[in-house]
């Protein structure tokens, strides 16, 4: 009875880089939701590393929907800028090269607690 060996891959499997925060730039967006955290506005967070994107998402109740979503695209870096604020259902509200001036939307809205 022959063994046969374990088939051995040749060419070994790139495993694709992971688009995510830096500590200055997730300092940046821990600052802002801490403040809409101390106002009442949010009261959860979660933070994805895509293969394409890094989203910072915030919500009202951690089993709702995300509220806003700030995400970090590089491939846009030369077109519409990295950075964009989206609300529920992909809507743009804005977008540019330097996330300081993109979450300023936060200092602008006008926020209001719905029950």
């Amino acid at each position: 009875m022959a063994m046969e060996s374990a088939p051995q891959n040749p060419q070994p499997t790139a495993v694709s880089p992971v688009v995510f925060f830096d500590r200055r730039e997730l300092n940046q967006l821990l600052n802002v939701y801490g403040r809409m955290v101390a106002a009442g506005h949010w009261r959860d967070y979660a933070i994805d590393g895509l293969k394409d994107a890094a989203v910072f998402s915030v919500f009202r109740k951690a089993t709702e929907f995300p509220l806003y979503r700030i995400e970090k695209r590089p491939a846009l870096a030369r077109k519409q800028g990295v950075w964009a604020v989206l609300a529920h259902g992909g809507l743009v509200l804005k977008r540019g090269h330097d996330l300081a001036q993109v979450l300023t939307f936060f200092d602008r809205a006008r926020f209001s607690v719905v029950d």
